[in-house]
């Protein structure tokens, strides 16, 4: 009899065990991560990446363009992204949408963003404040505006203005790079004290460094309310039914325009992505049990307690 209950004891552990264990398959232990090359989807996406493997997750990213990315998503090829800006992303993400190739989480990740176009704050003062100001800078500006890389929304809008001749704007060049190469060209304007049009946007540290202006008067060309924009998280369709606790902390992962730019800046000065998500989340707990309210580790465990622990 007592051989009996032990046994029984035995197997009732064993099932407990292997119950509190099995939050999700094996299949979902490694978690795919998109990322465009900006700064602030490359310090969310970190915070990320931190978390889950803290949690006993492995991680892999994918840096890529964004239709790749959302090909991507739409394939299974990856998990999510913690970059979609809206409305700058949405022609991008239109067709992967409408055809149910991608889910969108229904709260924004970041709700107090804007993009559209800046100049630095002595060129608005010199009476660059709107769109339709820009043509009357054209010689001032070598006929030049400075957009992000190939294939953005945002470019794609400022060549459509281009090709239109809105706000006059035929005959302007749109100069394409990289965020670093934009900023580094508008970094030599502002030395020499000289008119530039970039594309802006916030969160990012160029709004802790430069005087900005962002203009007005676009007439919805980056989006309603003068480039208001949110960022979201995409995932692959199934992953919730898939993967429920990691998309649970995803719907979990909302920051504000100043906690990103916090770690945006020491990103920028070249300190690892990793490392300044790590030590952010470590100043910053209240953040950090928000992120992990009802997520378990892989192997069940509190998520709270098990990121504290590992953190410390």
């Amino acid at each position: 009899m007592k051989t009996f209950a032990t046994l029984a004891g035995c197997c009732l552990l064993s099932l407990f065990a292997t119950t509190a264990s099995a939050t999700e398959p094996a299949s979902c232990q490694k978690a795919r991560i998109g990322i465009v090359s900006w700064t602030d989807v490359v310090a969310t996406s970190a915070v990320a990446a931190t978390l889950l493997e803290e949690l006993g997750y492995s991680t892999q990213e994918s840096t890529a363009s964004q239709q790749i990315l959302f090909a991507g998503l739409s394939k299974g090829q990856i998990d999510f992204f913690l970059g979609y800006w809206s409305p700058a992303m949405d022609d991008n993400i239109r067709p992967f949408k409408e055809n149910g190739q991608v889910r969108v989480l229904p709260r924004p990740s970041l709700d107090d963003a804007i993009a559209t176009l800046a100049v630095p704050e002595y060129a608005a003062k010199a009476g660059l404040k709107t769109f339709a100001d820009i043509a009357r800078f054209r010689d001032e500006l070598d006929g030049k505006i400075y957009g992000i890389e190939a294939g953005t929304g945002a470019n794609t809008a400022i060549r459509k203005m281009i090709d239109d001749n809105q706000f006059d704007l035929g005959g302007f060049t749109l100069v394409e790079s990289s965020e670093a190469a934009m900023l580094a060209a508008v970094k030599r304007a502002v030395r020499r004290e000289e008119p530039v049009v970039f594309v802006g946007w916030k969160p990012h540290p160029m709004n802790i460094h430069m005087s900005l202006t962002y203009l007005t008067g676009s007439q919805d060309v980056f989006g309603p309310n003068e480039g208001a924009s949110t960022v979201s998280v995409v995932t692959s369709p199934d992953y919730a039914q898939r993967c429920p606790n990691v998309d649970r902390l995803l719907n979990n992962l909302t920051f504000d325009a100043t906690q990103v730019g916090t770690m945006m800046e020491p990103i920028m000065a070249r300190q690892n992505a990793r490392s300044v998500a790590r030590q952010w989340l470590k100043e910053n707990p209240e953040a950090r049990d928000r992120f992990l309210a009802g997520v378990t580790s892989f192997d069940g465990k509190p998520g709270a307690e098990t990121v504290a622990a590992a953190l410390h």
